[in-house]
């Protein structure tokens, strides 16, 4: 019974991942994948190694040093190493993550991990979150209170990055990762209950699991629901910006002729395109407010997350706060 579970879990993990790229990635585009030495990110190494090559894709691997672990000099090697050996270039690019950035340790660390992403010479990136990470997001999402984008979780595909795994459980491919006898990297910092995602995974749900055996499923669907809900709120956002581009400096004109609701919408919209997660819906319309019913002489503004959105010459503006 176990070998056939773990037949079909390779099964699953090569044919999930082989679907997808032929219908997101066109032959002879560049795909790097995030290698973080992890059990995920390993299985989408191996698993797209083969793959690549049948689709005449050019396969490499990025591995980011955060510094943040007194193993990350193993790490780094490890996956240098396994690059090596499937013959695919490889490049490790250590940054330095604040300690004392007033957004969290995990949230500096993942503005840095994205903005050397965001300068690769590729056409995409693959991410290896998975079917289980998917339900963990939700169950974070929902209990910071977040709106629609943070419940439609994490995107198969957004802009230039790829989720391919998002239909794959942790099991699966722990199984597939065993059949071919991978080795992979164990982060001592997912098991520190401390950061909130942790202590979902490994004191929530499998609570939830134990009375709910297929809540992973059930929420990662319900995050697919609300993505679809997402796609109408940004379709509504184009329609309300009419011929305005999406982008920083953005009209006043264009915020203050919409309802509230709608005019929040707009800017969540803008804020995404710039990768950017909005403040909380009290902070956002309270600003909306101020830009509804400010005169000329008035500049409202907020910040948020290492950003400010600024009211200047009827225009509003995002830009980086100054340390």
């Amino acid at each position: 019974m176990a070998n056939s579970r773990k037949s079909n879990s390779i099964e699953v993990v090569t044919r999930s991942l082989d679907d997808f790229l032929l219908r997101h990635v066109a032959p002879g585009q560049r795909v790097a994948i995030a290698y973080s030495g992890g059990l995920d990110s390993t299985v989408l190494l191996h698993s797209a190694a083969s793959l690549c090559a049948s689709r005449h894709l050019v396969l490499s691997t990025i591995h980011i040093n955060h510094g943040l672990s007194p193993n990350a000099a193993v790490w780094a090697t490890h996956c240098a190493g396994q690059a090596a050996l499937l013959d695919i270039p490889h490049t490790t690019v250590s940054v330095d993550v604040p300690r004392s950035s007033a957004e969290g340790l995990e949230a500096a660390a993942r503005h840095q991990r994205y903005a050397v992403f965001a300068e690769l010479p590729v056409d995409w990136i693959a991410l290896a979150h998975h079917l289980d990470d998917q339900a963990e997001t939700l169950m974070h999402n929902l209990l910071r209170g977040t709106g629609v984008r943070g419940m439609a979780g994490m995107l198969p595909v957004r802009a230039n990055y790829l989720r391919p795994l998002l239909g794959i459980s942790r099991q699966q491919l722990l199984e597939y990762a065993q059949h071919y006898e991978l080795t992979w990297c164990g982060d001592e910092s997912n098991d520190d209950l401390h950061y909130t995602r942790n202590y979902i995974r490994h004191a929530v749900m499998p609570v939830l699991e134990a009375r709910y055996p297929s809540v992973t499923a059930q929420l990662a669907a319900t995050a697919a629901r609300f993505a679809d809900t997402q796609n109408l709120l940004e379709d509504l956002a184009r329609v309300d910006a009419g011929d305005t581009p999406l982008s920083f400096p953005f009209p006043v004109a264009v915020i203050t002729a919409l309802q509230p609701s709608r005019a929040c919408n707009l800017l969540r919209c803008l804020l995404a395109n710039n990768q950017l997660q909005a403040p909380s819906h009290v902070r956002l319309a309270e600003f909306v407010r101020q830009v509804r019913e400010a005169g000329p002489d008035r500049h409202p503004q907020l910040d948020f997350g290492g950003c400010t959105l600024r009211v200047k010459n009827r225009q509003i503006l995002l830009e980086q706060m100054t340390a």
